[in-house]
């Protein structure tokens, strides 16, 4: 078998007597599969359509039953096939199919076949175009530069080029002097139209020229009535080939300069963007077709040209590469990816020869014996693997993946914050409304054990906490050194930080001899800022509208001693109250029980009663450790308060969905403002003097309205980042009070705060909502599932914004409902198992059906939302909230 022949591996022929031009074959992933394999859409004169996906078992084997994925009868005949993006608000792939008097686009979707037959499409009409002109071919590409879609253009036999924007006619231009239609391309690169005309010229036509000339439709009849309406339709670069074109192509690689290609009668001719020749070659056959592909020679472009003598010849710019022998005269040639096959040849010949072919010659498919061959010991291996494990468990559990004492020793981390106020605050550029802002200095200390590289400190506190500094830089080029760093910390914006703790994070590489760049690590350290940074003593209040009550198991201590920089001047009256305010304006009274175990906070906003909270509880555990005692513990008997978290995400997602409103009013704007912006260079640029027609007064406003929409769409962003950091403080005062309420351990405990608070910041493209609505869903259909249906339930593996909160809070109000009842939060295997709730006092079961589940939400609801005063529900007798919290 001769070494230039095409070794073909698939091949079929295509209907009885059916006819086949070049525009009739394409190769694409057109039901966009997950694999992105290719498949092989052919048309045909006749108006039959076919999808082929070849699964050959050996080379050579014809076509299976299975091949063919779909067969129909379009009735129409088919002049060209081509895939795109060609529907409006997906970037899917989509076949458009030309007939002579209609352009249909059609949406081609995969199924798995249960049976021997195999795999199969299924075709949809998307929409369809009837032509009022007999069409002739077609291109597509993104025409002025839209992003991702496809415009289409046909050419009709009388020379009008009509554009398609998808659904919707554009409009047509009639190409001047012509006679004969010739192939056409499209250009991305200078958004321009290429063809040869009747004269045997190369002409390329911008697209912005095509979009403002005189419309084909009003094309007037007369010189004098021409030279007074619109704008001419002006070629941009003529060339003069001499012969007439079989077909033209444009190709763009990443390491060659983009060229048009063009197959004339007798010579090969590429050409620059501008219409230079860059070389040609001529050609001693009559050529058929051709394909330029990509070249692995850097600056050179392959081009495959099959001629009427049954040969396929494979060029390198203008030198002969290899030609090989087909058994038919191609018409089409293209080059795919098909069933794991990468560089396939696929030719179509006018008689409806398909084949897909190789180059070269069959690898050898012997294989040397094994010489020394011996039967294995499973029994021995086995008892090797098990020896094997038992090392590598005990090595893991000594001493870990990393050495994490040597890796520590490596360099010592402390932060020392300063128990005072700077004597000259730092503030600068604040926004808070009182008259001086206090900093505090923090120091932080690195000591080297070893020569380290590239040393970088990185400081982090949450907003609105500003840092004078927050990065520095570091150089350890001998041991046993000791760098020290101070910046100050103040309040910057008029709101309350989620968080008083800061982070120090230093990352370092440390030089080994085999790597003497080193290997990157990363150490950190937290510290705590103190509460008089945002807080200052106030004055105590009698009434608030969210109260909240922690309950101990010891007495209660004086709050002088558990606040003592925050005393004013009558401190008799502050052993049970205290008042605090916040730099942001918000005020906060604390009171001990002068009979009974219990603390109440209480405030106008609920978000803030969490950092006085957090620290009344951190205090208390302290003074009691100094105390010697160890059984000290907290707890809340009231209800969770969710229907003031509810409003707050309310807030936020409000926020959320007026930012995406004003960023697509703004998007709609701009565009718009360009477009006036082009009209008028136009008319700037026209040599005939026309009027504005009020285009400068239309300009002047959209820009004015840009201008609002911006400064709106930053606003929205202030008050939005302004909600987002009330909405972590509220979110960890709830986890607390769940925490307190079920007696959760430090681990579960972490495991909510890992689900409700994911992110530091939120954006439009991941928001805090549909993030914290998958980890809850991920815990109720895992550690709180009621059942194993629920478990094999898959979750959505999109985020995408919701259209409301609806589903959000009745996971919320669900999840609390299932800790309620004896659920347990933890992420072990062995999570997957049902598990029995039962509380003591015969608590009710979760409910199987939907009907019932309802039933719980609504009474969960009720439980969970009900009350304001957020202490225990059993009655109590009334005392003035001043004198202490009532037993």
């Amino acid at each position: 078998m001769s070494l230039f022949k095409a070794r073909d591996w698939w091949s079929t022929i295509l209907g009885d007597k059916e006819e086949f031009d070049q525009g009739c074959l394409c190769l694409a992933n057109v039901d966009n599969s997950g694999n992105g394999q290719d498949k092989i859409i052919v048309g045909s004169f006749m108006g039959y359509l076919r999808i082929f996906s070849p699964h050959p078992a050996k080379t050579g084997d014809g076509a299976q039953a299975e091949d063919l994925l779909l067969e129909v009868d379009l009735r129409d005949p088919v002049l060209q096939v081509e895939v795109g993006k060609f529907v409006s608000g997906t970037e899917m792939l989509h076949l458009a199919v030309l007939h002579s008097r209609k352009l249909c686009v059609y949406s081609v979707s995969g199924t798995l076949g249960n049976v021997e037959h195999g795999n199969q499409c299924q075709m949809k009409l998307m929409y369809e175009h009837n032509l009022q002109r007999t069409a002739c071919n077609m291109t597509y590409g993104s025409f002025g530069g839209v992003k991702g879609r496809d415009l289409i253009c046909i050419q009709s036999m009388d020379g009008m080029l009509m554009v398609f924007e998808q659904e919707s006619y554009a409009f047509g231009r009639f190409l001047p002097g012509f006679l004969l239609p010739g192939p056409l391309a499209y250009s991305s690169r200078t958004d321009s139209f290429l063809t040869v005309s009747s004269c045997q010229q190369v002409e390329s036509y911008k697209y912005q020229v095509l979009a403002f000339a005189t419309d084909a439709d009003k094309r007037q009849e007369t010189e004098q009535q021409k030279l007074g309406s619109g704008k001419r339709l002006v070629v941009d670069w003529t060339l003069n080939i001499g012969e007439q074109a079989l077909d033209i192509c444009i190709v763009s690689f990443n390491q060659s300069a983009s060229s048009v290609f063009v197959l004339g009668e007798r010579n090969f001719f590429c050409l620059k963007d501008n219409g230079q020749i860059r070389f040609m070659k001529k050609l001693d056959w009559s050529p058929s077709c051709f394909l330029p592909y990509c070249s692995v020679s850097e600056g050179t472009i392959n081009t495959l040209i099959g001629n009427h003598n049954n040969m396929l010849h494979i060029y390198q710019d203008v030198t002969l590469k290899w030609a090989t022998q087909l058994p038919h005269i191609p018409v089409a040639v293209r080059v795919g990816c098909l069933h794991d096959l990468k560089g396939v040849i696929v030719t179509l010949s006018d008689d409806g020869h398909l084949q897909c072919s190789y180059l070269g010659t069959d690898p050898s498919l012997f294989q040397a014996p094994n010489v020394q061959s011996r039967e294995l010991n499973y029994d021995e291996l086995d008892v090797e693997m098990k020896e094997l494990q038992k090392i590598i468990k005990d090595v893991n559990k000594s001493q870990g993946v990393w050495p994490m004492t040597e890796r520590e020793d490596d360099l010592n981390v402390s932060v020392v914050v300063s128990p005072n106020f700077d004597s000259v605050s730092q503030a600068t550029d604040v926004e808070v409304g009182t008259d001086l802002v206090p900093s505090v200095t923090v120091k932080v200390t690195l000591q080297n054990r070893v020569i380290l590289q590239k040393a970088k400190l990185s400081v982090y506190v949450q907003p609105p906490l500003e840092l004078t500094c927050d990065q520095f830089t570091f150089q350890f080029m001998t041991p046993d050194l000791t760098r020290t760093v101070s910046f100050s910390v103040y309040l910057k914006r008029s709101y309350t930080p989620s968080e008083l703790e800061g982070n120090a994070v230093v990352s370092y590489s440390r030089p080994t001899d085999r790597n003497p760049d080193g290997i990157l690590r990363v150490i950190q350290c937290k510290f705590r800022l103190p509460l008089k940074l945002i807080c200052l003593p106030g004055q105590p209040s009698k009434t608030a509208s969210h109260k909240i009550t922690i309950d101990t198991n010891k007495s209660p201590v004086s709050l002088l001693s558990l606040f003592p920089g925050f005393a004013s001047q009558s401190d008799d009256d502050q052993v049970n109250v205290m008042g605090f305010h916040f730099l942001g304006g918000a005020r906060i009274t604390v009171l001990a029980s002068k009979t009974s175990q219990r603390y109440r906070i209480q405030s106008e906003q609920f978000e803030d009663l969490w950092l006085i909270t957090n620290e009344l509880i951190l205090r208390l555990q302290e003074y009691f450790e100094k105390q010697g005692v160890k059984d000290f513990a907290c707890s809340f008997s009231g209800s969770i308060p969710l229907q003031e978290y509810f409003e707050l995400i309310d807030h936020h997602f409000e926020l959320r969905i007026n930012g995406e409103k004003l960023e697509e009013l703004l998007s709609e704007r701009a565009v718009q403002f360009r477009a006036i912006q082009r009209r008028l260079l136009a008319r700037f640029k026209d040599k005939t003097p026309a009027p504005l027609q009020h285009l400068d007064t239309l300009l002047d406003g959209t820009y004015k309205q840009v201008i609002a929409l911006a400064d709106a769409v930053e606003e929205n962003q202030g008050n939005l980042f302004q909600s987002f950091t009330r909405l972590k403080s509220a979110t960890h005062l709830v986890i607390l009070l769940i925490a307190l309420w079920q007696k959760l351990s430090a681990d579960q405990v972490a495991i909510l705060e890992a689900a409700f608070l994911p992110l530091q910041e939120d954006t439009q493209e991941l928001g805090w909502e549909e993030t914290v609505d998958a980890a809850i869903s991920h815990l109720l259909k895992t550690c709180l599932s009621k059942s194993s249906k629920e478990q094999a339930m898959n979750l959505n593996s999109q985020l995408n914004i919701p259209k409301d909160t609806s589903q959000l809070k009745k996971h919320i109000t669900l999840l609390c409902d299932r800790l309620a009842k004896g659920g347990r939060l933890c992420l072990s295997t062995d999570a997957a198992a049902p598990q029995t709730m039962v509380m003591p006092g015969g608590c009710t079961t979760i409910p199987e059906s939907d009907l019932e589940e309802r039933s719980v939400e609504q009474d969960s609801t009720e439980l969970f939302t009900n009350h304001r005063h957020l202490t225990a529900e059993t009655p109590r007798p009334e005392v003035s909230p001043l004198q202490g919290v009532s037993e």
